[in-house]
């Protein structure tokens, strides 16, 4: 509020000079309008319609262009900004040890990025509690791990946990945009290899599984994959590796689905543990996580705001769920489309409106995808949105927009900023496509490293699980997560909150014939 004691200069018509509270000369100046150049500021010496002349080594629109990348946002990665273009492909590289096997962007980042790992390490405390617990013993000794993920700060810490309970790792990215590049320098001079780089091409991406798996005097005996195409490779191109692998650890939707068309066919020739359907990380990193990077990952590409936008979410399973919650809260109106009446009946009790994509294509702002399926958004949808409209996704596979029928020649493409695509129509409307139609949340974004924490866990206690089973326990097939083993990873977050659990008497254990250290709820439960 500006205070009334302040005194400015007004110059009239006449010239005469006068000083006048500011309180005084508002009402006046609200009912009659000013003649040009009436009111000047007594401190007011700079002249605002003068340019600098010179604007440096970038144009400005360059400059302005690039003010997403030209920044030490983990979401950009250091080096976006970078001016070597050479592929990370055709540089030789070695780290402070003399190694050179791994391929990353830079690996003089790596000092970045151990910081960005540090930070990482304050959020995942359960991970380091299993640190800590596995100092006199290595339940992963012997393991020798192949990995394809999302390579950011906090899946390293994920890594480096994997390394301290006695695996070897070699890893390669699962999306071609998620990969902080410093945080991959880290990992490569610490002695990890690491093949993957932000910004990879197709080529490049099947490079980099292909040099973590086929390497002379390393065979894998564990494959812990994001989205199953690490599981793919192997089976198209060694498929007798399989021989001495003891079991798949898959986590997303996409991959799990694969693994269980193998089941049925009857080609998956070893035990596969479901982590994306265990309950720490159904409600927890689907839920939770995207609740808050939807909102992340549009403001940091469109710097939007969400107030009465229209948007429209397909899909309401939990990462549905997270990304309406949040836009609900920020003041959106949102849509709902849904194929499952289960979830559709959870939408409409949530107050969303459920529709089908075609009846309110034309009207919304945003179009958002988390199904898992693909052709979700097809050409037709995309040729009838309306000027401007915002498309992204946030499920795991880059199948759900149908991206590939935009790449014609009647369509222009214009790179707005990093991750940032217009696609304009020949008669001048355009789309805002993100990400090119991969996962946005990873790719233009960060996602909270405390709920990643409980993910990670859950994926090292599943490779434990199966590295150690005795054979004959697992069958080869897809399993869930013991229950005992989700409530367990949960027990290891809680100290964070200061939260104390309850414990059962022994007359109430017994009257709800449950064992007073769990598990505490039957199979079938629903969370």
């Amino acid at each position: 509020m500006l205070s009334s004691k302040k005194k400015y200069i007004v110059n009239s018509n006449s010239g005469i000079k006068a000083q006048v509270r500011l309180s005084s000369c508002l009402p006046v100046l609200l009912r009659r309008p000013l003649p040009p150049k009436q009111i000047q500021f007594a401190d007011q010496k700079q002249e605002f319609n003068k340019r600098p002349t010179k604007i440096g080594r970038r144009s400005l629109s360059r400059s302005i262009s690039q003010s997403s990348t030209d920044s030490y946002s983990s979401a950009a990665s250091y080096t976006d900004s970078s001016d070597d273009e050479t592929s990370p492909r055709d540089k030789q590289q070695k780290n402070s040890k003399g190694s050179s096997d791994f391929c990353v962007k830079n690996i003089k980042q790596a000092e970045f990025g151990r910081r960005e790992i540090e930070i990482a390490e304050q959020e995942m405390p359960a991970l380091m509690a299993l640190r800590k617990r596995a100092q006199g013993e290595k339940p992963l000794a012997g393991a020798k791990i192949v990995g394809c993920t999302h390579i950011t700060a906090q899946t390293a810490v994920l890594m480096e946990t994997l390394g301290a309970l006695g695996a070897q790792c070699r890893w390669a990215a699962c999306n071609i945009y998620s990969t902080l590049n410093e945080v991959a320098a880290a990992l490569a001079e610490s002695g990890f290899p690491v093949f993957a780089w932000k910004g990879e091409s197709e080529d490049d991406f099947w490079w980099c599984i292909d040099r973590c798996v086929n390497v002379e005097g390393w065979q894998p005996n564990m494959i812990l994959d994001d989205g199953g195409d690490l599981t793919h490779w192997i089976y198209k191109k060694y498929p007798n590796m399989f021989k001495k692998i003891k079991g798949i650890v898959e986590e997303s939707v996409t991959g799990v689905h694969r693994l269980y068309q193998l089941s049925k066919a009857g080609k998956l020739c070893v035990p596969a543990m479901n982590v994306n359907d265990s309950v720490t990380k159904q409600k927890f990193d689907n839920l939770y996580c995207c609740r808050e990077s939807i909102l992340d990952g549009l403001k940091r590409t469109t710097d939007m705001m969400f107030g009465g936008k229209q948007v429209v979410v397909c899909g309401y399973g939990e990462v549905g769920k997270g990304c309406c919650a949040a836009l609900k809260a920020m003041g959106s109106i949102v849509y709902v489309t849904e194929i499952d009446p289960i979830c559709a009946l959870q939408a409409c009790m949530d107050g969303f409106r459920l529709v089908k994509l075609n009846e309110v294509i034309r009207q919304v702002d945003i179009v958002i995808t988390c199904t898992g399926n693909k052709n979700v958004v097809t050409r037709e949808h995309l040729d009838r949105m309306k000027n401007s409209c915002i498309v992204c996704n946030m499920g795991h596979s880059n199948t759900e927009i149908d991206v590939a029928s935009l790449r014609t020649p009647e369509l222009t493409w214009e790179r707005v900023r990093s991750q940032v695509d217009h696609v304009i129509w020949p008669d001048g409307k355009r789309i805002v496509l993100l990400a090119e139609g991969r996962l946005l949340n990873l790719s233009c974004s960060t996602v909270p490293t405390f709920v990643l924490s409980i993910t990670a866990t859950t994926q090292a206690l599943a490779l434990i699980e199966l590295y150690n089973a005795p054979e004959g326990r697992y069958k080869q097939d897809v399993y869930l997560l013991p229950k005992k083993m989700d409530e367990y990873v949960a027990s290891l977050h809680l100290p964070t909150f200061d939260a104390h659990l309850t414990e059962l008497t022994d007359e109430q254990a017994k009257y709800l014939g449950l064992n007073k250290n769990g598990p505490f709820k039957p199979n079938y439960y629903r969370y």
